[in-house]
């Protein structure tokens, strides 16, 4: 099944194209720019979620669920918010259908046109601050620490499954604070959140940074992001933590009153991630042998494939699986078991192998013989034979091993192609070759454009951490405050 991949050299969007149908992630669905995501990508997914809300619940975040449907006066409010979402919004603008007098199927009843139309959810700052309208009054209300997840609409015609979709799941935060500081506080602190979810749990080293005024959320006076570097050298945002002054408070008029007893009005953030997480997690370390899947976020993390010739062997070598599997749940290592009789070891190691699980497991009459079995792991694809005697053990210390080395391995690659450059010239022929640019900006939003205009890169982030050593503009020679990332991106 591997060798159906087109390689990454030969074709790099047509291997991740061919990697996301062939692993079984997702594929395109009946409606156009939507996609379905298939078991085994959703159970990728499944394990994201379940990390992410833990975090989010430790720092006191709570779950809740607001309508899919928002009023288009809503959007109006708030002036930049809607232009910056107004060319990919879906508009609902009537509420039934009726039988086509002409039997041609079925029509839109002109006579059930909506009095307001409803605009299909691209993101909820304001249908929840219409809500936290309700919910604060006082400085006790607050903070206010809400989390959503689910489903937003982006009219997309360019789609890629899980990078672009016009459809696509994620979670939301939205949050509301008695003062500024505390405020641009919740913002840095759910971009930490998500800048160690990246890396203890994707494997993904990322960018902290804050985004320019051209690149910024509509509507937010800051965007803080967590950049990521894919293998063909493009950039790709993976999650963004946005402070929202007080822009939705005024818009909507959310007040509270103070321990001063003065009204004011609230701050607020927002902030989320999405299943382009999934298109993240493909790129930055699988092969072209299929799938590499950290163990903190695989499905199953150990495969075990028995080799037998009759169902006495078969029954023998279950009959050792059955005492080895509870020793690894044992210590959190979810297991699977393939004593499936349709298919052969070959195509179930092809199998597991492109759908990315960390460890094999080979077991055959001989292996229970000399108390050994032969162990593959996924990231070197090389193989060893252990004794049985403690096998959880060795198992448990190598997922750990596997976590490292695929962090480490995507982590030397965007350290190669991390670079310095200081000459608008040298900027165009490096560009060409992919990665992250560290350059000297003059702060202008007409530089980046034309910086943007030239070349198709664009400024990923402002780094919060690293050099800061001032110098000149590479386009201008104006005098620039810190080096800034650029890089083509997805």
């Amino acid at each position: 099944m591997a060798k159906e991949l087109t390689s990454r050299s030969e074709n790099y969007s047509q291997w991740y194209n061919d990697l996301v149908l062939k692993a079984d992630l997702a594929e395109s669905s009946a409606v156009r720019g939507c996609m379905v995501i298939k078991p085994y990508g959703y159970a990728i997914w499944e394990k994201i979620q379940a990390e992410l809300d833990r975090m989010f619940k430790e720092t006191g975040h709570q779950n809740a669920y607001f309508p899919l449907f928002i009023p288009k006066s809503f959007l109006s409010k708030e002036a930049e918010h809607v232009e910056g979402f107004a060319k990919e919004c879906a508009v609902v603008t009537h509420h039934r259908l009726k039988a086509d007098p002409n039997g041609n199927g079925l029509i839109v009843d002109p006579d059930a046109k909506l009095e307001e139309e409803l605009i299909v959810r691209p993101t909820s700052e304001t249908i929840i601050w219409s809500t936290f309208k309700n919910w604060i009054q006082s400085y006790r209300d607050l903070p206010l620490l809400i989390n959503q997840w689910a489903n937003v609409v982006r009219w997309e015609m360019r789609t890629r499954l899980f990078l672009r979709t016009a459809e696509f799941l994620w979670q939301e935060g939205h949050t509301a604070h008695a003062t500024r500081e505390e405020a641009v506080e919740e913002a840095r602190k759910m971009l930490e959140i998500y800048a160690d979810f990246a890396e203890r749990y994707m494997a993904m080293p990322v960018l902290k940074g804050v985004k320019s005024a051209n690149e910024r959320f509509a509507g937010a006076l800051d965007t803080y992001c967590i950049e990521a570097l894919m293998q063909d050298g493009k950039a790709l945002q993976a999650g963004t933590s946005h402070f929202l002054g007080q822009n939705f408070a005024k818009a909507f008029d959310v007040t509270f009153v103070d321990k001063t007893n003065k009204i004011d009005y609230v701050w607020a953030t927002s902030w989320g991630v999405s299943t382009r997480l999934m298109g993240a997690l493909i790129m930055t370390h699988s092969d072209d042998n299929g799938l590499v899947l950290p163990p903190n976020l695989a499905p199953f993390q150990v495969v075990i494939v028995p080799i037998y010739k009759n169902d006495e062997q078969l029954a023998a070598i279950s009959e050792k699986v059955n005492e080895i599997t509870p020793k690894l749940k044992a210590l959190g290592i979810s297991v699977k078991f393939d004593n499936n009789d349709n298919k052969k070891p070959g195509w179930k190691f092809a199998e597991y192998e492109l759908k990315g699980v960390p460890v094999r497991l080979a077991m055959g009459a001989r292996d229970l013989e000399n108390g050994t079995v032969e162990i593959a792991r996924r990231d070197t694809l090389t193989k060893e034979t252990v004794a049985i005697e403690g096998v959880e053990t060795y198992i448990n210390q190598l997922l750990k091993d596997i976590q490292a080395n695929i962090f480490q391995k995507a982590f030397d690659f965007r350290t190669s192609v991390t670079r310095d450059v200081n000459s608008y010239d040298e900027f165009k022929i490096e560009i060409e070759k992919g990665g992250f640019l560290m350059c000297h900006w003059d702060g202008t939003p007409e530089t980046e454009e034309k910086i943007k205009e030239d070349t198709k890169a664009t400024i990923r982030c402002i780094p919060l951490e690293g050099d800061k050593t001032p110098g000149v503009c590479m386009v201008t020679g104006k005098p620039s405050a810190q080096r800034v990332v650029f890089a083509r991106a997805y």
